[in-house]
């Protein structure tokens, strides 16, 4: 596989800031779903409710603790005594980890924004969706949970979103501490959707995995029409330039090595699944980013639904197979 190095030092040197790719994201919306959507979606009205637990219990004491257990009783699990809550109240721990995030958080109106207009996306597309009841909380920097969603409840640790450079992520690798931004909050919710409405793949292949992640961030396409496609990939910038840059080189791997249709558990470890780098056994993967087949089935999707007439929950529930074949796939050069 050779990669394209040169072409992505050109793309580099006419990088756009992200800065810039966000208002032009903003001045154009109707790039990623035509300016009759977007009205529609505007006239959706969404009984958002936004509770800050992290700042209830970091002002509770021992005497009120029974109020914010009735309010929130699913956070209280029976089998704790009081006397576990009280300690936490005290522990200078949780009391350090709740201030970090009232610095970042002090004001949530940016994140409560960008959560409505996820959820009016969500009501347009999926006209059953019920709006959750959003409750702000810590966890201890669980990065594997960061947002739970249920049908009625949706809870964000935000002590995962203060920064990448954070001292309480000293410890985590870098390319996990990456994704615990603020700027991933609404993609993560996304995501979190995504999985309830994609359907799982049934067959075992390569290929039906690289499908399934492709309908995932298309999906994200329809639902977060102001978030770059870096940011829907959990991608930086520099990321995404090096996988259009070497789409081509990439899609020629796969092919050469015949794994669309293998069955090998550890082509997910390598192309798949969060990692610093991707997988190919070549002396450049240092510079390729992690889930580089995530982006591949990503423009599959893309391809086919540029060339075929269907719904996106058609689309959710077509076969892996027939998206391949009517996509007609080509990688960029």
């Amino acid at each position: 596989m050779q990669l394209n190095i040169e072409m992505y030092r050109k793309l580099l040197c006419n990088y756009i800031p992200v800065f810039a790719i966000f208002i032009i994201s903003v001045l154009f919306l109707g790039c990623n779903e035509g300016p009759k959507v977007s009205e529609e979606v505007k006239k959706i009205n969404i009984d958002l409710q936004v509770d800050r637990f992290d700042k209830e219990f970091a002002a509770a004491t021992p005497e009120n603790l029974s109020v914010l257990k009735k309010k929130y009783p699913y956070l209280f699990p029976e089998r704790y005594a009081d006397s576990v809550w009280v300690a936490k109240m005290k522990d200078t721990i949780q009391v350090e980890l709740l201030s970090e995030v009232e610095k970042t958080f002090s004001n949530f109106s940016n994140q409560e924004q960008s959560l409505e207009l996820l959820f009016q996306h969500i009501k347009y597309y999926f006209p059953n969706f019920e709006t959750p009841k959003v409750v702000t909380v810590t966890s201890d920097v669980d990065y594997s949970n960061r947002v739970i969603l249920t049908d009625t409840l949706l809870l964000i640790g935000l002590d995962n979103y203060l920064g990448p450079e954070h001292r309480f992520y000293r410890d985590i690798q870098n390319y996990i501490s990456a994704d615990l931004d603020s700027q991933y909050l609404a993609v993560d919710v996304a995501s979190a959707f995504a999985k309830k409405v994609v359907p799982r793949p049934q067959e075992r292949t390569f290929l039906a995995q690289l499908i399934y992640y492709g309908k995932e961030l298309y999906l994200k396409d329809r639902l977060l029409p102001l978030e770059t496609d870096a940011q829907k990939v959990n991608y930086t910038e520099e990321q995404l330039l090096w996988s259009e840059a070497n789409e081509q080189a990439i899609w020629r791997n796969f092919i050469e090595n015949e794994y669309l249709y293998s069955t090998d558990n550890t082509l997910a470890r390598r192309f798949l699944d969060p990692a610093p780098f991707s997988k190919f056994g070549l002396e450049l993967d240092n510079e390729s980013p992690g889930r580089v087949g995530r982006y591949i089935g990503w423009q599959i999707v893309k391809a086919f639904m540029d060339k075929n007439e269907v719904t996106l929950q058609q689309l959710l529930s077509l076969p892996a197979e027939e998206i391949f074949k009517k996509s007609n796939y080509k990688p960029r050069k």
